[in-house]
């Protein structure tokens, strides 16, 4: 792993939109923390109010505590969350292993860039910071200032350039391969709460509504 300079301006996100279960996502405007809890509400999902194009996201995150599997905790950029031809780049925990973290990346709704990547550490027991810088010719994701992984674009391939929120959720993926991706949900430690800190959007790269309906 290589360390890379930060060269994409960015600016504190100070305030979310909640997809569902809002009783179970707290966000302290004043701190800048947000708090997601699953338990028998099922999680919740946050997202940034509007669309980014290009440009360094991220946050300091504290993974969920104990026996985790069948959990995915995340934090992600998507053109829009349930469209089928969206637009995606992942950062994803899954439940079964907190010394790992899954990156991918998604063109119209198609994936299949799964790359596991050991963090040498328990993501549970501190935070640490995860990046992705995003431009028209390169995809780059950081832990603590450390490219894990580089994509460069390769001329006539597919790639993600349709507007993005950023996103992040904690949710029961047991489902999933038959539990092979994140395991079975077992659910002996409830509630757990992933928590994000010194979450981060580019400068300048947010499109109004108007550019936004245009896209």
């Amino acid at each position: 792993m290589a360390a890379v300079p930060s060269n994409h301006p960015t600016e504190l996100l100070t305030k979310i939109v909640v997809d569902y279960t809002p009783e179970a996502c707290h966000h302290s405007p004043e701190t800048g923390e947000i708090h997601v809890v699953y338990d028998h509400r099922l999680g919740a999902r946050w997202r940034s109010p509007s669309r980014f194009l290009y440009g360094t996201f991220g946050a300091s995150i504290r993974c969920p505590a104990g026996d985790t599997s069948g959990l995915n905790y995340n934090i992600y950029l998507s053109s829009l969350e349930g469209d089928k031809l969206q637009d995606e780049i992942d950062f994803e925990f899954l439940g079964k292993d907190n010394t790992a973290v899954q990156t991918n990346y998604y063109t119209s709704g198609s994936g299949g860039r799964e790359q596991i990547h050991p963090l040498g550490f328990d993501a549970s027991e501190d935070f640490h910071e995860y990046l992705i810088r995003w431009s028209s010719d390169e995809i780059v994701w950081l832990v603590d200032g450390v490219v894990v992984r580089r994509d460069v674009r390769r001329e006539g391939e597919p790639w993600p350039e349709k507007p993005m929120f950023l996103y992040a959720s904690v949710w029961d993926a047991s489902g999933v391969d038959e539990g092979r991706w994140t395991g079975k949900y077992v659910g002996s430690g409830e509630p757990y709460a992933c928590s994000y800190k010194e979450v981060r959007v580019p400068i300048g790269t947010m499109l109004t509504e108007e550019e936004d309906e245009s896209k």
